[in-house]
C-alpha cells in the first residue's frame, strides 16, 4: 500500500481539539457570524476563516479591526451564548476520531490534548462529546504563557506524559497548530478541515493527509506492519 510513511515509533500522540477531533470550527464560525448579523454586521467568511487555529487574543484583535472594540464585546458575548448551547448538546466528532483513539489505546500509546481553547471550555467540550476519558492529559492555553504557534502547549503535553518531544506524533488541522508542533520539535501530521494548505504551509515539509483514517493507516503500517 503506497502513501506517506511514519519514520519512527511514537511514544505518545498529541491531539489538537477543534477541527481535528471535534467538528467545532464550523459551529464556532456559524455562531460568530449569526451573532455579528444580530448586531448588523454581515462579515465576510474570509474573516472567520482567518481566526481558525488562533488564540482568543488574536480573534479579539481581528474583530476589533472589523467592527470596533465595543461591538466586538457584544458580538463575542452573544456568540458565547449561542456556542454554549452547541457545546451542551455535544459537538459532533470528526470522522475517524474514535477509531484512532481506540487503536492507540489498544497499543498502549499515551494520548494528550493540546488546544488553544481555554481550560474550562475545553473540558466541557471534551466531556460533552464523550472524548475526555480517552486522554491521559489535557493541556490548554490556560496552562501556558504563549499560545500556538508558540510550542508551549505541545511541550507541556509532552512533559505531562513524560515523553521525549522528538518522539511525539502530533495530529493537527490548522497551519498555526502545525507550526507550534514543529517549533516543539515534534512530528506533525496535518488533516486539514476548513483551511486548505497553501504553498507556504506545504513548504514547512510536514505530512499532510486527507483524513484521520489515512493517519491511522500510517500508524498501523509502522506499528503493526
Amino acid at each position: 500500500m503506497s502513501g506517506p510513511s511514519l519514520p519512527f515509533d511514537p511514544v505518545a500522540v498529541i491531539f489538537d481539539m477543534d477541527g481535528l477531533m471535534l467538528d467545532s470550527e464550523r459551529a464556532i464560525i456559524g455562531c460568530l457570524a449569526d451573532a455579528a448579523r444580530e448586531f448588523g454586521h454581515d462579515l465576510p467568511e474570509v474573516l472567520w476563516l482567518s481566526m481558525v487555529g488562533h488564540s482568543e487574543a488574536v480573534c479579539r484583535h481581528l474583530l476589533d479591526e472589523a467592527v470596533g472594540e465595543a461591538q466586538r464585546v457584544r458580538v463575542l458575548a452573544r456568540s458565547h451564548v449561542l456556542y454554549d448551547a452547541v457545546v451542551a448538546a455535544g459537538v459532533p466528532h470528526r470522522p475517524g476520531i474514535l477509531e484512532m483513539l481506540g487503536f492507540l489505546r489498544s497499543r498502549g500509546i499515551p494520548r494528550a490534548v493540546a488546544t488553544s481553547t481555554r481550560r474550562p471550555l475545553a473540558l466541557r467540550k471534551l466531556e460533552a462529546a464523550g472524548l475526555l476519558p480517552h486522554f491521559d492529559a489535557v493541556c490548554t492555553s490556560s496552562d501556558v504563557e504563549h499560545p500556538k504557534p508558540a510550542p508551549d502547549v505541545y511541550l507541556l503535553a509532552a512533559a505531562t506524559l513524560g515523553a521525549d518531544p522528538a518522539r511525539c506524533l502530533v495530529l493537527e488541522d490548522s497551519p498555526t497548530g502545525v507550526r507550534a508542533a514543529l517549533a516543539a520539535g515534534m512530528h506533525p501530521i496535518q488533516i486539514p478541515d476548513l483551511l486548505v494548505p497553501d504553498d507556504a504551509v506545504r513548504a514547512l515539509g510536514h505530512t499532510i493527509v486527507e483524513s484521520l483514517h489515512d493517519a491511522q493507516v500510517m500508524l498501523e503500517r509502522r506499528l503493526v506492519g
